[in-house]
């Protein structure tokens, strides 16, 4: 079933609605700018906040962890909420919460405030990223046309992670940490007034819109234990009663959700739409890029800081070479993808995955930036870039319109689980090959271990791109 879209501007033809098309990718793209800017920034203001705010150590995590749950939990709903209400209208709901959170971090007056907003924010993300990126599904044609969109907006991602590590602690040293949030604020609005006249509204009309709420809060709950299972194993322990309850509820709700969907007259997740080739086979392989990517993140900062002495803003410095890098990767990627298909472009990058984690996993205690991370963090970034963009592309590929917005939550959940994973697989490897040692050697020895199981990951993603279509589908453009 086609959707039937109000106000809709023809893919193709005349140069205003080529210059529309062009406009509405700009603005989607500065949306997805301005929220992986806040992300970053946020880090690298958590010290200040901390010490501002007087949280302990724990608490101040939960600024991160708990914008992290609500974000993850809520993506797929969010995505059909695009579908079924209007992926513009869902957009500009999740811009308002955005500025309302902004706000209201901005002038936070204690640690409980600044985290129940920090919660909220995750809301308007989940709301704003399946909505932004369903929309420009449907403003570009599937094949050469949407893939450069893609690309653009892959490379807009590593964009603004380098304008978050550069910019964060400059804010917040010169002007507070209250300003990483507030000066969001007029730019939100912006956006918001500038919105109603370059994206088109879109949604199936001839679906009833009847949301499937026992799915809804089976896959949210089931979600949210999964994310804080992986986020938190390492500090609790694999073992520890909290992990192994929350692991197994999450297993037993996701197969709760698997009968309720079936069941369904109007499912959350048609599971006809799961069993699409592209949909399984480029979210597989978008979780293992997410658990490489963040994985290898965490690594560098924590080697650069820990061992090599560098202080957060001088890291963010140091590994900014890496997003940079991912902004060729992208475009290289799409190109490469038209011509070759997905499979040889896909394996591309996760060789160069594997190969920059391999030569990572002999950094040294005394390492020099240009002789041993320079080259390496280059590589990655490219690597990233044409990765990150082919999954991107192949989750999103051959997916019927009135599914765009789901589809798009999918693949953004993919990113965020697989990154979760990530993150607890060289935490908990470093942790025990160190033995949970400070000392220079043996934090060094845990990091060089932790590459190696991102090596191992990067085989899987190997494997995972030999499943892929040979050829892109629909190259029309």
């Amino acid at each position: 079933m086609r959707p039937t879209l109000s106000d809709a501007t023809p893919l193709t033809g005349t140069t205003s609605s080529t210059r529309r098309r062009f406009a509405a990718l700009v603005l989607l793209c500065f949306a997805s700018f301005m929220m992986i800017l806040d992300s970053e920034i946020v880090i690298l203001a958590l010290p200040s906040i901390q010490n501002d705010l007087g949280l302990d150590p724990s608490a101040a995590q939960w600024i991160l962890t708990a914008n992290a749950i609500t974000f993850g939990g809520l993506l797929l709903l969010g995505g059909r909420a695009a579908d079924l209400l209007g992926r513009r209208r869902v957009f500009m709901w999740g811009m308002a919460l955005f500025l309302i959170t902004s706000l209201v971090s901005g002038i936070a007056w204690s640690g409980e405030v600044i985290i129940v907003a920090r919660a909220l924010h995750g809301v308007s993300s989940a709301m704003l990223v399946p909505s932004a990126l369903s929309i420009l599904m449907n403003t570009f044609r599937e094949g050469k046309e949407r893939n450069r969109a893609i690309a653009s907006w892959s490379a807009v991602g590593g964009v603004g992670a380098t304008a978050g590590l550069l910019l964060g602690g400059t804010i917040t040293t010169g002007l507070g940490w209250q300003w990483v949030f507030l000066v969001n604020v007029p730019v939100v609005a912006l956006v918001m007034l500038i919105s109603p006249f370059v994206l088109d509204e879109s949604w199936d009309r001839n679906r009833v819109r009847n949301f499937d709420i026992a799915g809804a809060v089976t896959i949210t709950v089931a979600a949210t234990a999964l994310v804080y299972a992986i986020s938190n194993g390492p500090a609790l322990g694999w073992g520890s009663a909290p992990i192994i309850a929350l692991f197994a509820a999450a297993i037993l709700l996701l197969g709760a959700f698997v009968v309720i969907e079936a069941r369904s007259a109007a499912p959350l997740v048609p599971l006809r739409f799961l069993r699409l080739h592209t949909v399984k086979s480029g979210n597989l392989l978008m979780v293992v890029v997410a658990m490489i990517v963040w994985g290898a993140s965490v690594l560098f900062s924590l080697y650069t800081q820990q061992v090599l002495g560098y202080s957060a803003v001088m890291s963010g410095f140091a590994t900014s070479v890496m997003p940079v890098a991912a902004v060729f990767g992208a475009y290289i990627g799409q190109a490469f993808i038209t011509k070759r298909g997905f499979r040889v472009v896909a394996g591309i990058g996760l060789l160069g995955f594997g190969v920059c984690c391999l030569l990572l996993s002999r950094i040294p205690v005394e390492g020099q930036y240009f002789r041993d991370l320079f080259v390496a963090l280059g590589l990655f970034g490219l690597s990233l870039g044409v990765a990150h963009t082919t999954a991107s592309i192949v989750a999103l590929t051959a997916v019927p319109e009135p599914e765009s917005g789901l589809a798009s939550g999918l693949s953004t959940a993919s990113f965020q689980v697989g990154g979760a994973i990530g993150v607890a697989l060289v935490t908990t490897v470093s942790v025990t090959v160190s033995r949970g040692s400070t000392a220079l050697p043996d934090l060094t020895k845990g990091f060089q271990a932790a590459f190696i199981a991102l090596v191992c990951a990067a085989i899987v993603g190997l494997v995972i791109a030999l499943t892929l279509p040979r050829k892109a589908v629909a190259q029309a453009g």
